[in-house]
């Protein structure tokens, strides 16, 4: 007889080869299914729904719940391939009850003013390198953040980005986005044109060497983390106290657009979220802003009336 283990096993070899899932998706099933592995091995029924819903309970008891909602996901998954491989008479899913309420977190976004301040202090660097590797480093840094800022993508979709993927005859960017869906996105700005040119120009046989378009110094993929500490450096010497990440310049980019009247079923398609639901949270903030005009600019407040 099969075991869970032996399951899982299967499972996560017919998501990284028949899926195509990336390699930090891979991860989290990994990590999620092990979890669920551990706790049911010395249970008799380890696919039973009283199994799993001890197991969820257990999970609402150690973590948050936007945590708990990817575990639980992660398991539905697997679950949902155990029924197509009949190997299960019934899924417990279908009878489990695993909606919760999660509280909703604004996402922080970036001051309209300190990204300009932290893009004039990435040209500055450019323009005061003191050496020929200090040029090098500028005109790759000014390429990420630019690119990054421009699409809004994510920052694991940034580093896995393809020499074939950047098309800049036709000013486009392919991007490989989570469930492996595509997007295709316009680069319009001609500031972020000539940074995306000048980066290709300079680094040219790395990226070739590479195989990836953005590579560090060592001629390898440039990681999450250095992309990291890139902004932390920027962010310090633009003297911005707030705490800068990558995904904060992916919701700056949806909540300026909201700003600017954009439709937010446009805004989805260019965050590539497969529902509405999850870019609704941007219209939160955007609400904010909406609130500060009304508050603070209004006409109204203008005016003097003797209302007696």
């Amino acid at each position: 007889m099969n075991t869970l283990g032996n399951y899982i096993t299967e499972y996560l070899e017919y998501c990284e080869y028949r899926k195509h899932l990336n390699v930090k998706s891979l991860k989290a099933y990994k990590i999620d299914l092990k979890q669920y592995d551990t706790f049911s091995c010395d249970l008799p029924e380890y696919l039973s729904r009283n199994t799993l819903d001890s197991f969820l309970t257990n999970l609402h008891k150690q973590y948050k719940p936007k945590t708990v909602k990817r575990k639980i996901a992660s398991l539905k998954a697997f679950f949902h391939y155990l029924e197509y491989k009949d190997l299960l008479e019934e899924n417990p899913f279908n009878k489990l009850d695993v909606h919760f309420r999660e509280a909703k977190l604004l996402p922080k976004t970036i001051p309209f003013h300190s990204i300009q301040k932290f893009l004039s202090a990435l040209y500055e660097q450019k323009n005061t390198a003191a050496s020929a590797y200090q040029l090098r480093c500028s005109i790759r840094d000014i390429a990420v953040i630019e690119l990054l800022f421009a699409t809004g993508m994510r920052i694991s979709e940034l580093c896995s980005l393809k020499p074939s993927d950047i098309d800049l005859e036709n000013k486009t960017v392919l991007i490989y986005g989570k469930g492996a869906r595509e997007r295709i996105l316009q680069l319009g700005n001609p500031e972020v044109l000539s940074a995306l040119t000048a980066y290709q120009d300079t680094f040219r046989e790395d990226i070739a060497c590479c195989g990836y378009f953005f590579v560090n110094k060592l001629k390898h993929k440039l990681s999450d983390q250095s992309v990291r500490f890139m902004i932390n450096r920027y962010a310090k010497l633009a003297g911005i106290e707030q705490h800068i990440t990558p995904h904060m310049f992916r919701h700056s980019f949806a909540t300026l657009l909201l700003e600017q009247d954009v439709d937010i079923r446009y805004i989805q398609k260019m965050l590539g979220h497969s529902s509405i639901s999850t870019t609704e949270i941007y219209t939160h903030v955007s609400n904010n802003k909406q609130k500060d005009i009304l508050m603070n600019k209004h006409p109204r407040n203008l005016m003097k009336v003797n209302v007696r």
